[in-house]
């Protein structure tokens, strides 16, 4: 039987011979069994995927190879699919050398002309397979998590698809419906089965009729398996293919792979020498191609320790662990001229420093004396050792390649060769690194030193392949009949245009959608094995980008791409690239490494914040340089004399669970203007006006500096172990009064110092270049930190800006006016004179030295003085703010084409959706220009709807359709659905074009807009498609953007109305206005405290920050920012939620945030703190407890330093931070770090902390929301602002610091959700008392009921005045505060003053109020005489014999430290009342809350009967105060208790 048409069309191939097998059908004929029980649809196709064979007529499906071949096993149905009856098949065998199994599906596809692609996933043409558990339309997956996986199904599961009447695919596992998987199937389709991976035979089952529980019908015997011989192979084979077929895989493996090797089967360069000097084109496969005498090999006489074996190709070292040396071996003849001699390391240990060492001697080893080790001999030996070259024990070369032998791992290959020229050469895994040395004696041996770690290799012949080619795979899709006939001829074929990914791949990793997406199939059970690499080298310039399209939250890392040079056909494919040591450039995280060894430690964006959709890319340009990609924007070069021919690499590690290749035409082009990885500059050109600037820097630089991007930009190369020799000077002369503007663009932390900038009068050419700027000993004037410098010595120190505290995205601006003064800007910032008498009539040159942390820096586009338009360029870390449309004097309209519910008002500038929530396209009037932003402000929304606002551009001319309400086709309902003409749009944070998907996670999700929200959208120069959300630029969301285009958006779901506000007036956005200090609130506390005030004459005042207070871009993965870069939120999980305010920290100025939003599912919340690095690149952990430098944080009650604690019990929990409380941060003069809960400074956290630094916040566990708080004139001075209740400043009491309770902050109590507090609200309103003896909100109460007291971990002790005196907290109690008269005397002591509670009755209530204290002179209810009025209390007149009445003396009231006892029934008297809200009756108690004059009172034992024991905390003996003293006493709270 030939079975080798079956791929690509002829008669088909019928069922080979086995048990219960026969004849089967030879065409289309009907073979047996095509009728009966089965009916139609009961049979597969004769046609099939070309290693399929068939069976039991036409009913059983077999793989054949299974264990060398995973794909090329599509079948399909017979005949079309019946509607409503169920195709069954059921699983016979599987395989576990594979992952994946069966797919099922439906074609439109005719079987009898279908050329069979090798998986189902490559089906076109109308074609839905389900794949795992994912439903593929044409080979992309259109419904994800759908049904049962089935790759979990095992042998004698059953599955099946069903095509219903309504045209639904639905999907059957063993006999239960999985659901509607597709929709819209044609009426014409067959059934397609894919024995694919581990799935190695199937059998057809007879129809069942589908909605319905399929009934049990006999169903044929499983097929015995045949002999792996039993299917015949292509015809290529000859009658020894029974024989091969028996062979077990190993030998398979071998002698094939020489057949094929000698047969120029396989064309492959595996570094060996010229063909013909070794290897013969003729010999027998089995046969050997050197002689046993010819072949290389160990000599046996070698070091003392060494054991040979394997025909003395092996040699190892005997005890490893307790030797190192005695391990030399040589070769057993001399090498030949051009013969490569190579081995392989199989086993390292990890005791010993150094490791190999190889070379060659002129030493024969019969005569030699074995030294202990080879660098010994002092004669006629060249060894590589390290990285170096030794030649007879000396150091002749200190680094001949980049890498060291001492690093290389098991399975690495080294080998050597002398050329006939005479020249030595060393490869590393087939790489070669070079000459090593140019005279080579003639006559030489190789040799080995087994040294150190080093303890057994193996020679590898040439003809070995099976070292190299490890993979089983990957060697007989090599050696398969397709890949034979490509490599016989590969002259013959073009190389293939587009991009795929090579089948040979990691061990965990799978190659799927013809070689355009790899995937871990089990990424939630490994992390690693899933490198992937290019099926063909990259050419010059072209970019190899892939989009990432799955992810698993369980590790940690993500995706990493890159380059190498080796070639994936016989690559041994390690765990991760980064362990790859030689010839491979990989991005990892936000650095690049070359070799396994990091090269850039803060290069581009962070990878591991990807999500799914983002794309990574990476070209090879021309010049040797490498660059890389993230969502389509360069971050610029990250290696250099990078080799040509290399391949690109994706490495699926961690998070990264599958990737996809987007194809060339959507991959941007690398902007040549722009500096790499910075978007400061405009893309003018030298010639573009005005706008642009000759100026750039000159070719002759420092030794360590590269010039890029034009000579825009320039950079230290080796910038982790190199910090100076990188002076780059101007290309020209400065004018008079022109301004040299740079940005700083990268830095590192490894040095100490940074940039340095001035002007020489030194031409260029004249220039040395020492190693840093200030050898320059004559005509050279220049600022180097807070330094003046000329000619190399300090003119003066303390200038106005310190060049050292700069960080990424800082401008730096120098020039020379027309009087000799050199001026510097930063930021845009005249910083004044530095020095003067600058030679007037000489010309200067910019000269910069990229010093120490200062990596990188471009030119930006500023010349002549500096104005209004400098200072607002953007930088890399400034927020981008909406331009306007280039057109003077003309603000945008909505065209008069609109949807059939839209309304245009205010002469076309307003938009209104009047029904529905749809029907809402409005369009530009005109095509926006290049550069121009069309941008719009949400002014209402309809919240019963859901979606988002969409919007776009089109190609569409928008009188080119009709109304919707009038003739002619009309609108489309939605923005998706516009397709007559190119559209692009965004709709929540999806990307689509044409409504198809081509992006997802772009941007902020347009979900979360709001009133006053403006979103923009702007076609650059670049052609892409940029969205702008209150101003921010949201980044390129599509390429290739059309020249002619309109503005499209789409009021869609909530968003009812919009205007436009773009026009061409250039106005600051709403968003990007500084918000008035005096919108804050303010913080809040009990007293105004005057005393402390005036105390401090003024002295100590906070600063208020010039601009608003913003969130940095660069946070945690899991963050999203919103209101301006001012509030933060944590989208996911409990961790990755870390925020810095960009705004370094300014001594005295308060910077404040609020918890907004708590969820309780989590334990722990938020930490707070700061770092002193530069933040802009840091790469965030999980958490801010893993920042091991330069950080200090304040978690729960302790204090942090780089992870360890050193301080416990600090201020009050933050772990049991309410919502709405707001935490802040403050330096003082003295650098000491201050916390301030709700205003009230706690003290000192952290003394002398470093300057500059960040205020950070980590959203962790339960805090998942927090919004900057603005800072307000005084609010971190010596004074503590007004705070209710507890809420004091907490008092030193024997050097324990008081804790704060929490309180009610501003405009976000978190009162408003306790029923209890509720209830007392209620209560204390029937008492009808005036406002004004109660503070006002916010700081109007306090709740103290269980569940709030411990939401704030309240204690319940606190001790108060001086001498310090213990309280309890009024628990079970709900707080009213009262207002303090400020002219009291009193009212400035209170912090001195003791606390006590005095129980009352509702009818004394408004009594004591008016008379603003207990006592004075008056009757109360706790006075030890009854009331006037009381039954048997009555005053009796005197008699007309009595003396005159005395003064009466005010009476004694009662207090006490406990409302356990002033609370008791007995004294404060309960009363009932009903809730006007629930009509339930309830009792209630009040009592006040006292601050008592120290000393005013005497102590005693309680004198009131009571029901139940006092408080236990306190003595008895001092439960009772009693004091007569007037005002002695000063009313602090109203507290009402309710049961």
């Amino acid at each position: 039987m030939a079975a080798g048409s079956g791929g690509s069309g002829g008669s088909g191939g019928g069922p080979g011979p086995g048990p219960g097998g026969g004849g089967g059908p030879t065409g289309s004929g009907p073979g047996p069994g095509s009728g009966g029980g089965l009916g139609s649809g009961g049979e597969l196709h004769p046609r099939t995927g070309r290693l399929v064979s068939l069976s039991a007529c036409g009913r059983t499906a077999r793989r054949q190879q299974p264990g060398q071949e995973f794909n090329h096993g599509l079948v399909l149905s017979r005949e079309p699919l019946r509607d409503g009856r169920v195709f069954t098949v059921r699983i016979d065998r599987k395989v576990n050398s594979w992952s994946g199994s069966i797919e099922i599906g439906v074609t439109a596809l005719n079987p009898s002309v279908l050329d069979f692609p090798s998986s189902a996933t490559g089906l076109k043409g109308g074609s839905w397979v389900v794949s795992g558990c994912s439903v593929l339309k044409d080979g992309r997956s259109v419904l994800e998590e759908y049904g049962q996986d089935l790759d979990q199904l095992g042998e004698g599961d059953r599955v099946g698809v069903e095509r219903t009447v309504a045209g639904e695919l639905r999907l059957w596992v063993n006999g239960r419906d999985c659901g509607v998987a597709a929709t819209g199937l044609p009426a014409r389709v067959w059934a397609v089965v894919d024995l694919y991976g581990k799935c190695t035979q199937i059998t057809v089952l007879p129809p069942e009729p589908g909605f319905s529980s399929p009934t049990p019908t006999p169903t044929p015997p499983l097929e015995p398996s045949a002999p792996f011989g039993d299917s015949a192979l292509p015809e290529q084979g000859t009658s020894g293919d029974e024989d091969f077929a028996s062979m077990e895989l190993s030998e398979v493996v071998s002698n094939t792979i020489l057949s094929a090797y000698n047969g120029s089967l396989l064309n492959v360069n595996l570094s060996s020498p010229p063909a013909g000097e070794g290897l013969g084109s003729s010999c027998a496969a089995t046969s050997p191609i050197l002689t046993s005498n010819d072949a290389l090999l160990f000599h046996e006489k070698c070091g003392t320790l060494i054991k040979l074996s394997n025909n003395n190709k092996t040699a190892e070292r005997r005890r490893p662990l307790d030797e190192f040396n005695n391990g030399v071996v040589m070769t057993n003849r001399p090498l030949r001229n051009n013969e490569m001699f190579e081995i392989r390391i199989d086993k390292l240990v990890d005791k010993w420093s150094g490791s190999i060492e190889i070379g060659v001697t002129t030493h024969n080893p019969n005569s030699l004396e074995y030294p202990a080790t080879m660098t010994n001999l002092q004669s006629g030996t060249i060894m590589m050792s390290g990285c170096g070259i030794l030649t007879n024990g000396k150091g002749t070369r200190r680094e001949y390649c980049e890498f060291s032998l001492d690093e290389l791992q098991e399975g690495d290959h080294i080998g050597l060769t002398r050329k006939s020229n005479s020249a030595l050469h060393f490869f590393i895994n087939g790489i070669d690194q070079g000459v090593a040395t140019p005279l080579t004696p003639p006559v030489v041996y190789g040799v080995v030193d087994l040294y150190g770690m080093a303890v057994k290799v193996t020679i590898v012949h040439n003809n070995n392949h099976s070292d190299r080619l490890r993979r089983n795979n990957a060697i007989l899709r090599a050696l398969s009949p397709e890949g034979a006939l490509r490599r016989a001829v590969p002259a013959a074929q073009a190389e293939p245009e587009r991009l795929l990914f090579h089948p040979n791949c990691g061990q965990k990793a799978a190659i799927t959608h013809e070689g355009r997406t790899a995937l871990r199939p089990h990424a939630t059970d490994d992390f690693n094995h899933g490198v992937v690499l290019s099926s063909r080298a990259l050419r010059d310039g072209e970019v190899f980008q892939v989009r990432i399209d799955k992810m698993v939250d369980k590790w940690a890392g993500s995706i990493e791409i890159g380059v190498t040079t080796h070639n994936p056909a016989y690559l041994q494919l390690p765990s991760t690239m980064t362990n790859l040591r030689s010839g491979t450039w990989m991005m990892t995280g936000n650095g690049v490494m070359h070799n396994g060894t990091t090269i850039l430690d803060e290069y581009g964006h962070n990878l591991d914040r990807l999500k799914a959709g983002d794309t990574v890319g990476v070209v090879r340009r021309e010049d040797g340089t490498l660059h890389f990609f993230v969502n389509g924007m360069t971050q610029g070069p990250a290696a250099w004399n990078v080799p040509p021919g290399v391949y690109a690499v994706v490495d699926l590690y961690g998070q990264a669970a599958q990737a996809t290749i987007v194809d060339d035409v959507e991959v941007p082009p690398i902007p040549e203007p722009l500096p790499e990885g910075n978007n400061q500059v405009s893309p003018s050109s030298p010639s573009s006006g005005a706008g642009g600037s000759d100026l750039r820097f000159h070719q002759l630089h420092g030794s360590n500096a590269v010039i890029t991007n034009g000579g825009r930009t320039a950079l230290r190369h080796n910038c982790r172990s190199e910090f100076n020799d990188a002076i780059v000077i101007s290309n020209r002369a400065l004018r008079d009064g022109e301004l040299f503007e740079i940005v700083i663009q990268k830095m590192v932390d490894r040095w100490s110092g940074s940039i340095e900038a001035g002007v020489t009068a030194i031409r260029p050419e004249d220039l040395e270049f020492p190693n840093t700027m200030t050898d320059i000993d004559y005509d050279t004037w220049m600022l180097s930190g807070t330094a003046i410098m000329q000619d190399g010595n300090t003119m003066r120190n303390n200038y106005g800006c310190d060049l050292d505290a700069l960080g990424t995205g800082a401008r730096i601006g120098m020039m020379r006016t027309a009087k000799g003064d050199l001026h510097y800007f930063i930021n845009g910032q005249d910083q004044g004179a530095a020095c003067s008498g600058l030679p007037p009539g000489k010309e200067v040159y910019a000269v910069v030295d990229l010093y120490g942390q200062c990596v990188q820096v471009s030119i930006t586009n500023a010349t002549g003085p500096m104005d209004n338009s400098l200072a607002t360029s953007n930088t890399a870390t400034e927020k981008s703010f909406p331009l306007h449309s280039p057109v003077a004097g003309v603000a945008h309209r909505f065209h008069s084409t609109y949807g059939k519910n839209i309304t245009l008002e205010e002469d076309g500038m307003r938009a209104v959706r009047a029904a529905g929530y749809a029907h809402g396209l409005v369009f530009s009037t005109k095509e926006l220009k290049t550069e121009e932003v069309f941008e719009v402000k949400v002014e209402e929304l309809d919240e019963k709807w859901a979606g988002s606002l969409r919007l776009g551009l089109t190609t569409l001319a928008p009188g080119e359709m009709g109304h919707g309400a009038g003739g002619g086709p009309g609108l489309p309902p939605s923005l998706p659905e516009l397709r007559a003409k190119t559209t692009w749009m965004v709709s929540s944070c999806e990307v689509r074009r044409d409504g198809q998907l081509q992006r997802m996670n772009y941007g902020r999700n347009l979900e979360r807009l709001g009133v006053g929200s403006h979103v923009g959208i702007r076609r650059g120069a670049d052609d892409t498609m940029h969205i702008l959300v209150d101003g921010e630029d949201m980044g390129p969301a599509a390429t290739g953007i059309a020249k002619n285009v309109w503005a499209v958006l789409d009021l869609y779901g909530p968003v009812r109305s919009v205007s436009i506000v773009s026009s061409t007036r250039l106005e600051e956005p709403e968003g990007t206005q500084p918000p008035s200090p005096s919108s804050d609130t303010g913080s809040e506390g009990e007293e105004d405290d005057e005393d402390e005030e005036h105390g401090l004459g003024g002295q100590d005042q906070v600063p208020v920050m010039p601009t608003a207070l913003e969130f940095l871009e660069n946070h945690g993965k899991n963050i999203l920012l919103s209101n301006g870069n001012r509030t933060a939120t944590r989208v996911a999980s409990y961790n990755q939620g870390i925020v810095v305010i960009s705004q370094p920290l300014v001594p005295q100025l308060l910077v404040q945030v609020r918890i907004d939003f708590l969820n309780r599912q989590w334990t722990s919340s938020l930490v707070l703190g700061v770092i002193t690095c530069p933040p802009e690149r840091l790469n965030f952990p999980a958490s801010a407890c893993a920042l091991k430098r330069a950080a200090w944080l304040l978690r729960g009650r302790g204090v942090f330093h780089n992870g360890l604690k050193i301080s416990e019990k600090f201020g009050p929990n933050l772990d049991t931070c309410p919502e709405g409380t707001i935490l802040g941060l403050r330096l003082d003069s003295s650098g000491g770090l201050h916390l301030h809960v709700n205003g009230m400074d706690q003290g000192v956290a952290v003394p002398d902390v470093p300057q500059p630094c960040h205020a950070l916040v980590d959203l962790y566990g339960q805090c998942e929301q927090v919004t900057i708080v603005n800072p307000e004139p005084g609010a971190a001075s010596g004074k503590s602002a007004g705070t209710q209740g507890d809420m004091e400043k907490a008092d030193m009491v024997d050097g324990i610091k008081e804790s704060v309770c929490w309180g009610s902050p501003p405009a976000a109590s978190p009162l408003k959700s306790c029923e209890y507090h509720a209830l007392c609200s209620r209560f204390q309103e029937l008492l009808l008392l005036p406002e004004d003896y109660f503070m006002p909100p916010p700081k109007r109460s306090l709740c103290y009921c269980e569940s709030c007291r411990k939401l704030r971990g309240d204690e319940t002790h606190r001790r108060r005045g001086e001498p310090p005196r213990e309280y309890a907290l009024p628990f079970g109690w709900c707080r009213f505060n009262l207002r303090v008269n400020p002219h009291l005397e009193a009212g400035t002591l209170t912090k001195k003053w003791h606390m006590a509670y005095h129980g009352s009755n509702v009818a004394a209530v408004r009594r004591i109020l008016d008379r603003g204290e207990l006592g004075a002179g008056t009757t109360s209810i706790l006075s030890c005489q009854p009331l006037k009025g009381d039954p048997g209390g009555g005053f009796e007149e005197p008699g007309e014999n009595c003396a005159p009445p005395r003064e009466e003396q005010p009476p004694p009231v009662l207090l006490s430290p406990s409302l356990q006892y002033a609370g008791a029934e007995t004294l404060a008297s309960k009363v009932q009342f009903r809730d006007p809200k629930s009509q339930r009756t309830h009792q209630a108690q009040v009592a006040f809350q006292v601050c008592v004059r120290p000393g005013s009172y005497t102590p005693g034992p309680p004198s009131a009967a009571l029901r139940e024991p006092p408080d236990p905390h306190f003595s008895p003996a001092e439960l009772e105060w009693v004091t007569k003293e007037k005002g002695a006493t000063l009313l602090y709270a109203l507290l009402v208790r309710v049961e």
